[in-house]
């Protein structure tokens, strides 16, 4: 048997400690929040695409050579 306790439903998930928010500003409170948590989830699984500028493997690089368009090959990831 199971305890018809254990069957509850939890607690509510926000909780107002101090002052009495109108509906509206509650409401806000809310869509903040809850646009803010779909924000940080990943989206199905995929890590977000990173800028070839910001990749770490481009620390390491072939040397650059002297030569015609050398400045140009110097700036441009491989």
């Amino acid at each position: 048997m199971t305890d018809p306790e254990a069957r509850q439903a939890p607690g509510p998930a926000l909780r107002v400690v101090r002052g009495a928010p109108t509906p509206a500003e509650l409401a806000a409170v809310i869509v903040v929040l809850g646009a803010r948590s779909k924000s940080n989830a990943p989206a199905s699984g995929r890590q977000p695409q990173r800028s070839r500028w910001a990749a770490r493997e481009m620390l390491v690089r072939r040397p650059v050579t002297a030569g015609p368009g050398a400045w140009r090959s110097s700036a441009l990831p491989s």
